[in-house]
């Protein structure tokens, strides 16, 4: 077993399914070692569990566990892309999207939960650059959609 994949059991961890996409794009796009993985949006068996706007209907512990959720189906997109997540040199960066209520200004607060998350799988290799942007509307009503750019080591064909 890869030894992310044991990193993951060991933190209780496990991979959703990784899905088509709903829509006209494709899940991750690798290029000359680095992969683009597609905003990721938190359902989970086909809907987001909590929907609205973080400061409004979403507390911000429900989209930090939504912000969790994303990123391991990240991961799970991208593991089918290049195999094993052993690849993974560096995540070089996450850029997160949170549907925010007026007056609401603390989505880092939101997306601290994805970079930490990062950092307990892949240890200092998931250390990253990072934006937290507030949106007033995000697809299916989500409070959270987060794209991230990884270096991975894919062997020459």
């Amino acid at each position: 077993m890869d030894t992310i994949e044991n990193r993951l059991k060991e933190l209780g961890l496990e991979l959703p399914e990784s899905v088509a996409p709903l829509y006209s794009y494709v899940p991750v796009t690798v290029h000359q070692g680095t992969a683009y993985v597609s905003g990721q949006v938190p359902r989970i068996d086909g809907r987001v569990p909590y929907s609205g706007k973080v400061g409004k209907d979403v507390t911000v512990e429900q989209a930090r566990e939504l912000a969790e959720y994303c990123v391991l189906k990240g991961l799970s997109v991208l593991k089918a892309e290049v195999g094993s997540l052993d690849r993974v040199e560096q995540v070089l960066k996450v850029t997160g999207f949170v549907q925010t209520a007026p007056g609401f200004y603390e989505p880092s607060k939101v997306l601290d939960a994805a970079s930490e998350l990062l950092v307990k799988i892949f240890g200092e290799k998931g250390r990253h650059a990072r934006s937290a942007i507030g949106a007033a509307e995000l697809p299916d009503n989500t409070p959270v959609e987060i794209e991230f750019i990884f270096a991975v080591d894919i062997p020459a064909e």
